[in-house]
């Protein structure tokens, strides 16, 4: 059983199958990979920390948002617009069994056939 509840299967090409796509793409998973070391952060610091345009980040940030793992917050700080984002409960739990899932993966790799 792994962090998002899901079984791991013994076949190795299941597991790859049964990765979570939502954190797979790479914008989402720069995305998490930010938040899962920090309380929150806001706009600004994931777009310079992931290098990705504001209409990618935008749009990355809504499908983790609809998938339950993050919660976006925006409000006026000295009347100027800040838009805050956390990690949910449901988003560390799913990019943990997502980390478990591809360490899976990985270590069914035969390393003699990678050589």
């Amino acid at each position: 059983m792994i962090g998002g509840g899901r079984k791991m299967d013994k076949d190795p090409m299941q597991n790859i199958a049964g990765i979570d796509r939502t954190i797979h793409s790479p914008a989402r998973l720069m995305i998490l990979s930010c938040l899962v070391v920090v309380s929150a952060a806001d706009f600004t610091f994931l777009l310079n920390q992931t290098g990705l345009t504001r209409g990618n980040l935008s749009i990355s940030l809504g499908k983790l948002e609809e998938a339950g793992y993050v919660n976006i917050k925006k409000e006026f700080v000295n009347k100027m617009p800040r838009t805050l984002i956390r990690l949910t409960a449901k988003g560390r739990k799913a990019i943990q069994g997502y980390r478990e899932r591809m360490q899976w993966v990985i270590d069914g790799l035969d390393s003699d056939a990678l050589k």
